[in-house]
């Protein structure tokens, strides 16, 4: 039997075995149902314990309460990126946006379709090897700012919480609960869940109440936070099994605990990014440290030749997905909450191999 490869992937992510055991045994059958999770009905009490569940977990390790809905939304991370202008961005008006990368520079250019859009600031210049400053002045006039707080291409994430006294709004697709943060500070917050909280084809999203109130534009029930939160996230056939890993995910993240994650998190990432600090052939991207990211580690090699050889010395060790991003090259390391600390350590010493080779 093949040896499990060690996943370094940015996405979708490696889940704990004990995830993986539960998902499997609820595949053939679930709980004294006599039907299979994939069986299951989506508007039936069993999934609507589950989707209950979910809330309540959602509510508990991020430390808000009842003013904040919870909704399980299909179509990923892009989908916020329409709804959000779609729900908040009133005709003739303007919300402001910090392109940090990629896909906040994504989320900017869906929101152009909907109203006016300010860009609060920027790092593209640098190619996103740092965070841009946060602005001085932020208008009360904008609808709200929105931002990402990790950047899984580029390797940078926002350690502290920008300040503003319009609805703030993140996506936290790559670091959900990865560490300690204060939730209650967000108007709304949104995750694809493939990283830390489940397998890729949903996102949560987490909305303060008041925020519904907001709504003016005139909108399809499927592309309302306001229809989706009255009816439970279940607006049309669900996507039950999805929602169930996320389940598995959430209790495992409650039972590990948000301190022992974000102190392991913090000690991959140290291990790594030493290794690569000290190393002759590797080099970080991002250069400031307390711009770097704990979930993805991105860095390139000397030359062409030695990161092809390393991709060939990692994929001998069954090591994957470690090539970079095309818009950077190189090497992404991504070490989200399931990612072990043996992992790690095997990687490092194979980073020190290579070199003496």
């Amino acid at each position: 039997m093949q040896q499990k490869k060690i996943n370094f992937n940015a996405g979708p992510a490696p889940l704990p075995a004990e995830v993986l055991h539960e998902a499997s045994k609820a595949i053939r059958k679930y709980k004294d149902t006599g039907l299979s999770i994939l069986e299951l009905p989506h508007r039936g009490k069993d999934f609507l314990e589950i989707v209950e569940e979910c809330k309540a977990l959602v509510k508990e390790l991020c430390g808000i309460g009842d003013a904040y809905e919870v909704l399980w939304m299909q179509g990923g991370g892009r989908m916020q990126f329409c709804m959000i202008p779609m729900n908040f961005l009133p005709s003739g008006g303007s919300a402001g946006y910090i392109d940090s990368g990629r896909w906040a520079e994504e989320a900017l250019e869906y929101a152009t379709h909907y109203g006016g859009v300010e860009i609060l600031a920027t790092s593209k210049q640098s190619n996103y090897s740092r965070l841009p400053a946060w602005p001085s002045i932020v208008s009360d006039a904008l609808a709200y700012v929105h931002f990402t707080t990790n950047n899984t291409i580029y390797g940078t994430q926002c350690h502290h919480m920008p300040e503003t006294r319009v609805p703030l709004i993140a996506d936290m697709s790559s670091d959900i609960l990865s560490c300690h943060r204060d939730y209650t500070r967000y108007s709304l917050f949104y995750a694809a869940v493939q990283k830390n909280l489940g397998a890729a084809g949903l996102a949560m999203v987490v909305i303060r109440k008041d925020m519904l109130g907001r709504i003016s534009r005139s909108l399809p029930p499927m592309m309302s936070f306001k229809e989706q939160v009255k009816e439970n996230s279940i607006l049309n056939t669900a996507n039950v099994f999805g929602v169930f890993v996320s389940l598995l995910m959430l209790r495992w993240t409650k039972e590990k605990g948000i301190d022992a994650i974000e102190k392991e998190n913090r000690k991959k990432a140290h291990m790594l990014y030493e290794a690569i600090d000290h190393s002759p052939v590797f080099t970080a991207h991002v250069q400031e440290k307390a711009h770097r990211s704990l979930m993805n580690v991105c860095f390139t090699a000397n030359t062409l030749e030695n990161e092809k050889a390393f991709i060939a010395l990692c994929d001998k060790n069954n090591i994957t997905g470690i090539k970079g991003h095309r818009f950077v090259g190189g090497f992404r390391v991504s070490l989200y909450n399931a990612v072990s600390l043996e992992d790690v350590e095997f990687l490092v010493e194979l980073i020190g191999k290579f070199e003496k080779k």
